[in-house]
């Protein structure tokens, strides 16, 4: 479908638009209906950028509403400021990230300063967002994600608080910040654990806070799931505890043979590749299910015991790739406590 016209129509627009405010900041103009032209410009703003959306013209739609956000701070319009700064975000989304960001921080300001904590961090997400996928800036999406956690901790909302706070903790183990990622699965697990309806998710927490454990020292991984089984009885009987289990067993015999057994199917690949493969997930490649198991090919003497187990929780329990990279990370800390032994 041919747009042109629609384009054409909302350069017209905002020539008019223009030409309003021009005339509205003329002496004569502010004596006679200055704010009435104010209003009717920041109208033809945003028309013309509907328009500009309709041509997919993202970065004409983004500036049109960006003008209208400003007129409407001039006449005191707060939320309708802070609404078409969102609009203008969303359209700058399509062609120029950074610019995104930016609107979509003018109208957090807007919202915090009325009070609208809620709806800020909601913007925070979405800003985050944009640096995990556009940027690729995992330090400035986790501080996004931290803001928005504290802002709906505030407003009580502290399901979703945790749902950022888990984004947080998934990105700061992966940066090799331990003690940061253990603390928040921890914290949302004993949340978790006191909740009917949430109460399952538990143990998803408390593995994930031990692995951490693990990658940090196997003593501390070992206390870290006997004081999970304290607080959590039903985590003994989980999948994810017994896991923990054989490969603590694993490591204390410092057996890398058995830790891969255990392991192969959770998608670990063998130590001629366990760093490369490790880079490339922690660059945010993503791995399938069917590329990963080529690694795993190269493999050798399987446990039966263990690989059961394993063959088990996979079938539950797909591979992600935070997962993988935390197997890797312990599969390589075996290997160098193995080889400092010899």
């Amino acid at each position: 479908m041919d747009n042109s016209g629609k384009e054409k129509e909302a350069m017209a627009l905002v020539a008019e638009a223009d030409k309003k405010m021009k005339s509205s900041q003329s002496f004569f103009g502010a004596m006679f209906g200055g704010s009435s032209k104010t209003e009717e410009a920041c109208d033809m703003y945003v028309r013309a950028a509907n328009m500009y959306k309709m041509a997919k013209n993202w970065c004409a739609a983004g500036n049109a509403f960006s003008q209208a956000a400003h007129l409407h701070l001039q006449m005191q319009s707060k939320h309708d400021a802070a609404t078409n700064f969102i609009d203008a975000g969303n359209a700058f989304k399509k062609a120029d990230p950074q610019e995104a960001i930016n609107c979509l921080n003018r109208a957090i300001e807007i919202y915090t300063d009325m009070g609208r904590f809620t709806i800020a961090a909601k913007h925070h997400i979405t800003i985050a967002e944009i640096y995990e996928t556009e940027m690729v800036d995992i330090d400035k999406a986790i501080a996004h994600y931290e803001q928005a956690a504290d802002y709906y901790k505030g407003e009580e909302s502290t399901s979703s608080a945790n749902k950022c706070l888990l984004k947080v903790a998934t990105y700061a183990a992966q940066l090799e910040q331990y003690p940061k990622a253990i603390e928040i699965y921890e914290q949302v697990g004993t949340h978790a654990m006191d909740s009917t309806l949430l109460k399952y998710s538990a143990k998803d927490h408390f593995f994930k806070a031990a692995l951490c454990h693990f990658c940090v020292d196997m003593l501390n991984a070992k206390l870290a799931v006997q004081k999970y089984e304290e607080m959590f009885p039903a985590f003994s009987d989980s999948r994810e505890c017994k896991l923990l289990k054989k490969l603590l067993d694993a490591y204390e015999e410092q057996n890398v043979e058995a830790y891969t057994d255990s392991t192969v199917k959770r998608g670990t690949a063998p130590s001629s590749c366990l760093l490369d493969l490790s880079m490339h997930v922690m660059k945010g490649f993503v791995f399938t299910k069917d590329r990963i198991l080529l690694h795993l090919l190269h493999m050798s003497s399987w446990s039966s015991g263990l690989l059961v187990l394993v063959k088990e929780f996979d079938t539950i329990s797909r591979l992600d790739q935070w997962l993988t990279t935390m197997l890797l990370r312990i599969k390589k800390t075996i290997q160098d406590d193995e080889s400092d032994l010899r």
